[in-house]
């Protein structure tokens, strides 16, 4: 809704129109940092780090996943890339990662990097960019360094490892919820798991991260409530499991 503001100067009248709107986008923190994602890459990120934590390769696999992408695809699943690459890594059809239409679906691309990086020795200890480009053997595997910072954000946010990491504003849905119940048992699985605060976190970071698409109207978790109407975390005094609602 618009909010109009009239200035009396010099007895001249000004109207002065501005929107109170709050635009399309989420804003991603670990409590010190913050980044803002369109909501295209928060849902992407949040899948990223929902396979890598299901995987039970840790935060630092993690990390590793969201610096690849947003240097591969900026955390967007492109149709396009150098040659036969695809989606958010960049994965390519003819060196055996899979089929085009496969590449395209976010957790199978993300499980496929995860699958890779599990098998490069050592990658638990090494630096973000040097495991990155021991998967993706990239012409310029460098650049995967500077995404870390921001990749690392993400990561505690979505991973669950801080609570509230992730707030997101959208405009009023129009489609509808088709496709969130098959999308949260692939990367979440039953609610009802997520018996630790940790887990418990994930889940509610990703159904924020994937309101927009899921036309999803309200998270809860651990006393705490976000919504679609305010865009933001506030006390809820329900403190009970992960709970969602639906626009409409």
């Amino acid at each position: 809704m618009p909010l109009t503001v009239v200035l009396v100067a010099a007895g001249v009248v000004v109207l002065l129109t501005r929107s109170t709107t709050r635009p399309d986008g989420c804003t991603v923190t670990d409590g010190v940092k913050v980044t803002d994602l369109d909501l295209a890459q928060a849902a992407n990120a949040a899948t990223i780090a929902s396979v890598g934590a299901r995987a039970g390769l840790g935060d630092h696999a993690v990390t590793i996943a969201l610096a690849t992408a947003f240097q591969e695809s900026k955390l967007h699943n492109l149709r396009y890339g150098d040659r036969d690459s695809v989606g958010l890594f960049q994965q390519r059809p003819s060196q055996g990662w899979g089929t085009p239409a496969q590449l395209l679906d976010p957790h199978y691309s993300a499980d496929a990097f995860y699958r890779h990086l599990a098998k490069v020795p050592g990658w638990r200890t090494m630096p973000v960019s040097d495991a990155a480009q021991a998967v993706q053997h990239s012409a310029a595997g460098y650049a995967y360094a500077d995404w870390e910072s921001v990749a690392r954000v993400i990561a505690k946010a979505l991973t669950g490892e801080v609570a509230q990491g992730i707030a997101c504003s959208y405009a009023a849905p129009v489609s509808t919820a088709t496709g969130l119940t098959p999308a949260l048992q692939a990367d979440i699985g039953p609610l009802s798991s997520a018996t630790t605060s940790k887990s418990g976190w994930r889940a509610a970071s990703w159904l924020v991260a994937q309101a927009a698409q899921y036309s999803i109207d309200s998270v809860s978790y651990a006393g705490r409530r976000w919504t679609r109407a305010t865009g933001r975390w506030s006390a809820y005094a329900p403190a009970t499991g992960v709970s969602y609602t639906l626009t409409g």
